[in-house]
């Protein structure tokens, strides 16, 4: 049985891992959305008859996805929690009456995934390890205040040991496993909220590797800002953004705040009960263009924000194979159909890769390293597939010092890897 658990607690994706000696293996999840190894970052809630007038039924994951989908009006949804770990203003959420802190959430998930696991799940984990990244997302974000809310969630669950590894570290450790060498390797770990680097010396001496941190940086910028720059700059023009409608003797631009909402996919179904979108509506008989904002209209009532979400990400992934795409979104009937091209799609995330390579720019800066003196870079994270994002690494490093692999898994991995070591303190965040 496993002595060490890993727990990559994700923006998008969470997974865990269980480690006994130098093997590791991925903590299968069963649910009624199937079977995986890992886990998206979601939570839905839903009154329940049949367990009593107080009890909810909660699911996590795909099942989480598909409970809001098939009951979106009776259904509480949320997801990427994480992004909330680090802010202070967020003290809580109402779910059917009831309040639900951080802490709280982050635990409810968690007993999901254990529920999940069944006999999967590891009887004697002497020890989580749960990583945390460099630079948590949100403004001004308070990663002490992160670290106590983690920390809060699952001492609940009796772990005599937990301990915290900054991500990209444990990514950079799974990757050590295959060293030939003595080497000095640069991370980057592209999650769905954050982007992180670490610099680490790795040594092997008398059959032990050991690593000596030399720098970390970050930036709260990844994948999901590139989804929302596809929605923002194909969908929100097609259903009214930068249209005018008529106030008395003014023509007046549509708010832009009504777009923001697709920031989120699921927000669509919160926006649906805001004084915002009874205001959307009312603008119909004024626009000069009131086609669009009633399709925008019709994607909220018909709750089209998952298919849409969907779509965008299936042509971002095409995109990462060729130069153009076929974005096919039919709700949004002759503007659901574009051939999106890459050198577009990079205009439109060029602000977001500037500060995805000053991250780089200041880890490397703060650690006085050149280059040259980087022998391996291992990119982990979906959006690591991106070609503008993995041209900022050949162009600085050269395509020979690129490694890759395990892109989901790498950190859960390394996390537990590190978790069965005696020396555990190095490592910690």
């Amino acid at each position: 049985m496993a002595r060490a658990l890993g727990l990559d607690f994700g923006t998008t994706n969470t997974v865990l891992a269980m480690a006994d000696g130098p093997a590791t293996q991925s903590v299968a999840f069963t649910s009624v959305a199937g079977t995986a190894d890992s886990m998206r970052t979601a939570l839905s809630f839903m009154k329940d008859p049949g367990l009593g007038a107080a009890a909810l039924k909660v699911e996590a994951g795909h099942a989480a996805i598909r409970q809001f989908i098939d009951n979106p009006g009776d259904c509480r949804f949320l997801q990427s929690i994480k992004t909330f770990a680090a802010s202070a203003l967020f003290q809580g959420t109402l779910i059917f009456a009831k309040r639900h802190t951080f802490e709280d959430l982050m635990e409810i998930f968690v007993r999901r995934l254990r529920a999940y696991a069944g006999d999967g799940w590891p009887a004697d984990v002497g020890r989580i390890v749960a990583g945390r990244p460099v630079h948590f997302a949100g403004a001004s974000p308070d990663a002490s205040l992160a670290t106590a809310r983690y920390n809060a969630a699952l001492s609940r669950f009796g772990f005599p040991e937990i301990h915290y590894v900054y991500e990209p570290v444990a990514a950079a450790f799974y990757f050590a496993q295959h060293l030939k060498a003595d080497a000095t390797v640069l991370v980057a770990d592209f999650g769905g909220g954050t982007t992180d680097y670490s610099l680490i010396r790795f040594e092997t001496h008398g059959g032990k590797l050991t690593a000596t941190p030399i720098g970390h940086s970050g930036v709260g910028i990844a994948g999901d800002h590139f989804d929302f720059r596809m929605i923002d700059n194909i969908v929100s023009p097609a259903i009214g953004k930068g249209s005018l409608f008529k106030s008395f003797d003014k023509l007046l631009e549509v708010p832009t705040s009504y777009y923001a909402n697709f920031g989120r996919w699921n927000q669509l179904s919160i926006f649906k009960t805001s004084r915002e979108y009874a205001d959307l509506k009312t603008l119909v008989r004024s626009s000069l263009e009131p086609e669009k904002l009633e399709t925008f209209i019709e994607l909220v009532e018909h709750d089209e924000g998952y298919p849409l979400y969907q779509a965008v990400s299936a042509t971002k992934m095409a995109l990462s194979a060729h130069e153009e795409a076929e974005f096919n979104f039919p709700p949004l009937g002759k503007a659901g159909r574009k051939t999106v091209r890459r050198s577009d799609f990079e205009s439109w995330i060029a602000d977001d890769l500037a500060r995805i390579e000053g991250a780089l720019d200041e880890v490397l800066a703060t650690t006085n390293t050149a280059p040259e003196a980087i022998d391996k870079v291992f990119l982990t994270g979906g959006t690591s597939f991106v070609p503008a994002v993995r041209r900022i690494f050949t162009e600085r490093f050269g395509q020979e010092r690129i490694e890759t692999g395990g892109e989901l898994l790498s950190i859960a991995h390394g996390l537990a890897l590190i978790g069965e070591r005696d020396d555990i303190s190095q490592w910690t965040a």
